[in-house]
């Protein structure tokens, strides 16, 4: 356990419009990672559906304050996160709740910016805080991007990978010159990856020639033990530390450190 951290908490949002492409399953397991080489995580849950405290095993009934009541003010980040079955990683869960935010903050004064001031001051006790955002633009997705100083995009090995992909850079620059000059993207992971299929050569390949330095060195496979993990509420490196999952989680863990580091050095 290395009780090194960075100058500053890293605010990261994990975003991509489609649904399916392991958005959660990302949070989830890079959290675990970075928490077990001794870095201090939130996860903040920002999607209705909520799959992320479900796979962290937090039960419904014990999602009393959620990242609902934060993005309203009513409550505060301390107050809203929870330990986890992991340690050094701490969860504000989401609840049903959240589907109706939208409605209710299109009323609002600044209501792109309510994550952001919820977050401002608050995360002096966390090295990374990890965004996972619901499979949509909405008023959701983007005030995690505006309360971000980076994205980590999440990219299936499919046909139409890239065709997505084209639209969440449009909405990252929107947001980058409306409301968050500092966003950056942190990287491009390609998830899902079949070795055994031509097809997911071609799409990295393509990802790579199209993006080049932005995407992530490891690649994350399609794995059952990854799938399985979070019907037990456990990340796959709780679950099966040994799966290939877990191993190549553990790889971009390393990377989005060394990353980390020379950001920092280079500034």
């Amino acid at each position: 356990m290395t009780g090194h951290s960075p100058a500053a908490c890293r605010i990261i949002a994990i975003a991509n419009q489609k649904g399916g492409v392991g958005k959660t399953t990302t949070a989830i397991n890079l959290a675990t990672g970075l928490a077990a080489v001794g870095r201090r995580v939130l996860v903040i849950d920002m999607d209705p559906q909520g799959n992320a405290s479900t796979g962290f095993g937090l039960d419904r009934s014990q999602r009393t304050l959620s990242s609902y009541e934060l993005l309203l003010g009513e409550t505060t980040v301390a107050e809203a996160r929870q330990e986890t079955v992991v340690p050094n990683l701490w969860l504000i869960p989401s609840t049903v709740d959240l589907s109706g935010a939208e409605v209710e903050l299109v009323d609002m004064e600044q209501r792109s910016f309510r994550l952001k001031q919820a977050l401002a001051d608050n995360c002096n006790d966390f090295d990374f805080v990890f965004i996972d955002c619901p499979p949509s633009l909405g008023l959701l997705t983007i005030n995690a991007l505006v309360a971000s100083e980076g994205v980590l995009v999440p990219l299936q090995c499919e046909f139409f990978a890239l065709e997505g992909l084209t639209q969440l850079l449009q909405t990252i620059e929107r947001v980058r010159a409306n409301f968050n000059p500092m966003l950056g993207i942190t990287g491009v992971v390609l998830t899902m990856f079949d070795r055994r299929n031509r097809l997911s050569d071609q799409v990295a390949e393509d990802v790579r020639s199209c993006l080049g330095n932005l995407v992530f060195e490891t690649v994350i496979p399609r794995n059952v033990r990854l799938s399985e993990a979070p019907s037990h509420g456990k990340p796959a490196l709780l679950y099966d530390h040994k799966c290939l999952g877990s191993e190549a989680y553990m790889k971009l863990a390393t990377e989005i450190l060394r990353r980390a580091d020379e950001a920092a050095q280079a500034a």
